[in-house]
């Protein structure tokens, strides 16, 4: 009997690691592993989840119980996945459309659940993860902005540098030449820190 395991904040491969080492730890076979996701052969004893739990915490991690949570982490997954983990030529997505087929809800309830558990909209969590990409593209120095605008699926550089700089303050080209880097992790993205 397999178990499914929801987890909130795993962003990236190394998140993965992370997350599969504290349940072998905790004595759980993991069969498979993907960004917020995690199943096991068997289930865990509650002690064994009690130190899971806690070891996932001291890792900024956590077991999604409801349903709500976990749809809002799978939101999140999938745009992460789009934005960040795809090659420089990706084809044109519209976010809406992808995120309803592929969690088969209608995209206005997603968008109100999402904004009642994050207190931002799909649309500015987006917009906040495309930002966070764009920091990271021109820290590489490996892509032209042109190149960069249209993997992100901005409609002109100008108007990738104009979000930019009213997300950050700074134009991409002043982010560029400022040795500080102004990079957030991707899990807190969605946080008015």
């Amino acid at each position: 009997m397999s178990t499914l395991f929801h987890i909130k904040n795993m962003v990236c491969d190394r998140c993965k690691h992370v997350v599969k080492t504290a349940f072998e730890k905790a004595g759980a076979q993991v069969t498979r592993v993907a960004l917020g996701e995690i199943e096991t052969s068997s289930s865990l004893s509650s002690s064994q989840l009690n130190s899971l739990n806690e070891t996932l915490h001291s890792f900024g991690f956590e077991i999604l119980d409801d349903k709500a949570s976990r749809t809002v982490e799978k939101i999140k997954t999938l745009l992460l996945e789009l934005i960040h983990h795809q090659s420089i030529v990706s084809p044109k997505i519209n976010y809406s459309d992808y995120l309803s087929e592929t969690i088969h809800r209608d995209y206005s309830g997603l968008s109100s659940l999402f904004s009642s558990q994050e207190g931002i909209t799909i649309e500015q969590y987006i917009i906040r993860q495309k930002i966070e990409r764009v920091k990271e593209l021109l820290m590489y120095d490996e892509h032209s902005l042109t190149q960069i605008a249209d993997t992100l699926q901005y409609s002109s550089v100008a108007h990738l540098s104009t979000q930019f700089k009213k997300v950050t303050g700074l134009t991409p080209s002043q982010y560029k030449q400022s040795a500080v880097n102004q990079r957030r992790s991707l899990d807190l993205v969605s946080k008015n820190i």
